[in-house]
């Protein structure tokens, strides 16, 4: 689990200021910053065939930073390494907007290629 804690400083009922090592913190599931990393890989990815699974996550996090680890199926043809770019750069902006963590690595791994639907129809020529 991940603690975060802003700087500010809210002040009291009486009027004095509470530093904020006295206030709390807020602590964030590693399995909801996963969560939050798998639905924005999802959203990346965009529309895929009805047979892909939902991309899934894995994340290993260490006071304000998360490393992770994304599991996703995509359509074939297209430009794979273009798409595992734009699913590190949403889930990398998404996390932190959302938990405030910086993400310094996403890894991406391709499980499977699904055939679009328009591909296969054309079937194999030779």
């Amino acid at each position: 689990m991940t603690s975060v804690s802003s700087g500010a400083v809210e002040p009291r009922a009486t009027g004095t200021v509470i530093p904020a090592g006295e206030r709390g913190q807020t602590t964030v599931a590693d399995r909801v910053v996963a969560k939050i990393a798998a639905q924005a890989a999802s959203e990346a990815v965009g529309r895929l065939p009805r047979e892909a699974a939902r991309p899934n996550a894995t994340v290993v996090t260490h006071h304000d930073t998360a490393r992770v680890r994304v599991h996703l199926e995509l359509d074939y043809p297209s430009d794979i390494g273009s798409r595992c770019g734009e699913v590190r750069r949403h889930v990398v902006e998404r996390v932190g907007a959302l938990v405030g963590m910086e993400v310094p690595e996403v890894a991406v791994h391709v499980e499977r290629l699904h055939l679009a639907a328009a591909y296969a129809a054309q079937g194999r020529t030779r």
